[in-house]
């Protein structure tokens, strides 16, 4: 049986994204290339919401991307995606399937599969949905040494405390810091 990871970097201040979306303050080098790369073959399928899914589709299949970073492109471009929306149409990444319906029932189908470990990877908003569903089994973490003032909160419209406990921690060079917690599958009483 596989498990639901949901992974984002964000900031001091609790938020992953700035107040228009952008993610010019992430902290990314050598060794956070080396976990990532990790962290891609570690799972079997790649899960988004529609805005992370066109941000990411528009940048790793391109020439620059390839040229830049040709494993992780790789691992991007060949993985099973799966990209969460009401309102995506189509959905021509390779190997993308789209989800618009019965969000809860697609994703606990996939999680029963032996070794279908699965990523959410940024998409805040489908991460809240995702927590609220109780589908996440998973939270990785990076935290990044910077304070924004104002952006996006991670799990914005989650409908309560959930209990989460942490199972591990690793300190990178850089300063970032990547935090596990795993799902005690408990909500939590406010």
């Amino acid at each position: 049986m596989g498990k639901l990871i949901a992974f984002d970097m964000v900031t001091l201040d609790g938020f992953f994204a700035g107040p228009n979306g952008e993610i010019d303050w992430h902290r990314v080098d050598a060794e956070f290339n080396e976990f990532a790369v990790a962290q891609l073959n570690s799972v079997e399928t790649l899960v988004f919401g529609r805005i992370t899914y066109q941000m990411m589709a528009g940048y790793w299949p391109s020439p620059e991307a390839v040229k830049d970073d040709p494993v992780v492109a790789g691992l991007m471009n060949s993985k099973p995606k799966i990209v969460v929306s009401r309102t995506l149409h189509q959905a021509d990444w390779n190997n993308t399937r789209l989800i618009g319906k019965n969000v809860d029932e697609e994703l606990a189908r996939l999680k029963q599969q032996p070794r279908q470990d699965l990523i959410l990877m940024g998409s805040g908003n489908l991460a809240a949905t995702l927590a609220n569903m109780n589908l996440i089994d998973e939270i990785r973490l990076i935290v990044v040494p910077v304070v924004l003032g104002r952006g996006r909160g991670l799990f914005e419209g989650v409908d309560g405390p959930r209990e989460l406990r942490l199972v591990n921690t690793r300190t990178f060079g850089n300063g970032n810091v990547l935090l596990t917690y795993r799902s005690t599958g408990m909500r939590k009483e406010a």
